[in-house]
């Protein structure tokens, strides 16, 4: 699929930040709260990114994971928009804005990847 079949497929609130490097409001994303057992996907391209093993409830109002699934092709960039130094996570197949990374997650590896709903897709584990 081209890039333009891509991105055409997704709706207004997932092509703003995916494509435009927007956020959702805190606490409005299917995913944030999300208990399912499996394989969180990049909306654009389906690449597998992150696994509900590794998420965890932050308090942010967004899905966070302390680490990518294994193997997951994750861009990190920075970002010093907003008067701001963060990394900002871009998926590393077709670098869609994904979220942020911070050092303040939980062990073991104490990193909070802030991830937008809108950017994501699941699946459920199999088995």
């Amino acid at each position: 699929m081209s890039d333009r079949e891509q991105w055409q497929k997704l709706d207004e609130e997932q092509y703003r930040v995916t494509r435009c490097s927007g956020t959702e409001r805190p606490f409005t994303g299917k995913y944030w709260d999300h208990k399912g057992d499996g394989v969180y996907l990049c909306v654009c391209c389906r690449a597998p990114l992150f696994d509900s093993r590794h998420k965890y409830d932050s308090g942010s109002g967004w899905p966070s994971f302390w680490q990518p699934a294994e193997g997951a092709d994750i861009a990190e960039v920075s970002d010093t928009s907003h008067g701001m130094v963060r990394t900002e996570v871009r998926c590393g197949r077709c670098q869609a804005h994904l979220g942020h990374v911070f050092p303040d997650g939980p062990p073991p590896t104490g990193l909070r990847y802030c991830i937008n709903s809108a950017s994501l897709d699941f699946t459920p584990r199999e088995g």
